[in-house]
C-alpha cells in the first residue's frame, strides 16, 4: 500500500505535485492574498471573480482558500468545482449548480463554495441563468468565477462579484520557487536553462513546470538548447545563422558569380538569382531544423531590434515582418511568405547601401 502511494506521487505531474496547499505558500499577488485572508478571518467572503492569463495562480488561490475554509472531511460536501469549458450550457446551471446551491448545510454553520473555472467558455444564456442563482442563494453559497478574458463575462455577473486581476508572474517571483523544485527533484539545471524557461513561459508558472519536467525527462541536463529543443522552439544559434544569412548577401553574390560566371548579366537577373539562393538556404535551415516560419519571425524580431541600421530602414523592415506574420496568421502557406522574408531583408540592405 505504501509503495502504491509512493508510485502515485512519483507519477503525478509537477504542476499538481507542487500546487500550493495554503494561501501563504503562493508566490505572488500579495495584495490579493492579504485581502482574501481578511475576508476569511472576518467571515465575510464575497462572490469572487478572478481573471488574468493562464498559469498565474487563479485556481491555486481559490483551492488554497477552500482548504483554509473547510476541513478535509467537509471539503467534498462543501465545495463544488466545475470546469465551465466542459459543462458550459444552461442545463448545468439549472441542474447541478442550482441543486448544490439550494441545499442547506445543517451542522457546518458556514456557506458552501462553488468554483467555476474557465467561465469565459460559458454561453450567455448560462451566465444569465447564473446571475439569478448568485443573488437568490447568497446566504447559503459563495461563487468564485475564474476566467482568462474578463470581456467574455457578462456585466451582470461581473457586478455581483469582487474582481481581482492576476497579472503574469515576474522572473523574480518565479525563480525562488523554481530553485526550490530543482533542489527537491535533484535536477542539473544551468543558468541559461533557467533563463530559457523564463523566456518561454512569459509569466506562466504552469508552463515553467511542464517544460522543466519534460526537459528533465528527455535530457540529463536542463540547459538553453535542450529546453528549446524539447518544445520545438528555434535555437538562438539557428536564428543568428538565419539573420547572418539574410544580412550578408555579398558572400552569395561572390559564390554565385564564381559558380555560374554570369556577372556579365544585368543587375536585375543577378538580384533575382541571389534572392533565389538566399531562399534555398533559408528553406534548407527550416527543413533540417524543423522550424516554423512564425517562430522564426518572432525570434528574428528580437534580434532585428538590436541591429545598428538607420531608423527609416528599421521601420520598413519591421512593417514588412509584421505584414508577413499577419498573412501567416490568416492561413497563407509558408513558401511565398519565406520568399517575402528574404525579399524584405534584401530591400532593406539596398536601402542601407543607398543611404550610405
Amino acid at each position: 500500500m505504501v509503495e502504491e502511494s509512493a508510485e502515485k506521487v512519483v507519477r503525478m505531474p509537477w504542476v499538481e505535485k507542487y500546487r500550493p496547499a495554503k494561501l501563504d505558500d503562493l508566490i505572488s499577488h500579495e495584495e490579493i492574498i492579504s485581502t482574501i485572508n481578511r475576508f476569511i478571518n472576518q467571515k465575510q467572503l464575497p462572490h469572487l471573480l478572478f481573471y488574468g492569463p493562464p498559469g498565474t495562480g487563479k485556481t491555486s488561490t481559490i483551492l488554497a482558500c477552500a482548504k483554509q475554509l473547510y476541513t478535509p472531511a467537509q471539503f467534498k460536501s462543501m465545495v463544488l468545482e466545475l470546469n465551465a469549458s466542459d459543462d458550459r450550457g444552461i442545463n448545468i446551471v439549472r441542474g447541478q449548480i442550482l441543486n448544490f446551491a439550494s441545499t442547506r448545510t445543517i451542522f457546518s454553520g458556514t456557506f458552501k463554495l462553488i468554483i467555476l473555472d474557465e467561465a469565459d467558455a460559458m454561453t450567455n444564456d448560462a451566465q444569465n441563468a447564473l446571475r439569478r442563482i448568485i443573488e437568490k442563494y447568497t446566504e447559503n453559497v459563495r461563487f468564485c468565477v475564474i476566467c482568462n478574458y474578463l470581456s467574455k463575462i457578462i456585466p451582470a455577473v461581473q457586478s455581483r462579484c469582487t474582481r481581482f486581476r492576476f497579472a503574469p508572474l515576474s522572473p523574480e517571483q518565479i525563480l525562488p520557487r523554481l530553485d526550490k523544485i530543482v533542489e527537491m527533484e535533484k535536477l542539473n539545471v544551468t543558468e541559461d536553462g533557467k533563463k530559457a524557461l523564463m523566456t518561454l513561459s512569459k509569466g506562466d508558472m504552469r508552463k515553467v513546470l511542464n517544460v522543466l519536467q519534460s526537459t528533465s525527462m528527455a535530457f540529463d541536463i536542463v540547459n538553453e538548447d535542450n529546453v528549446y529543443t524539447c518544445v520545438g522552439h528555434p535555437l538562438r544559434k539557428d536564428i543568428e545563422h538565419i539573420l547572418q544569412t539574410l544580412m550578408s548577401t555579398e558572400n552569395f553574390e561572390t559564390a554565385y558569380n564564381g559558380r555560374h560566371k554570369l556577372h556579365m548579366f544585368n543587375n536585375n537577373w543577378r538580384t533575382i538569382h541571389i534572392i533565389f539562393l538566399l531562399l534555398l538556404e533559408i528553406q534548407g535551415i527550416k527543413s533540417v531544423k524543423g522550424l516554423a516560419l512564425e517562430d522564426i519571425l518572432t525570434e528574428l524580431h528580437q534580434f532585428v531590434m538590436r541591429i545598428e541600421i538607420p531608423m527609416s530602414v528599421m521601420n520598413k523592415l519591421i512593417i514588412k515582418l509584421a505584414s508577413i506574420e499577419e498573412r501567416l496568421a490568416k492561413g497563407c502557406s509558408e513558401g511565398p511568405q519565406t520568399t517575402a522574408l528574404v525579399s524584405a531583408f534584401f530591400i532593406c540592405r539596398e536601402m542601407v547601401t543607398m543611404e550610405s
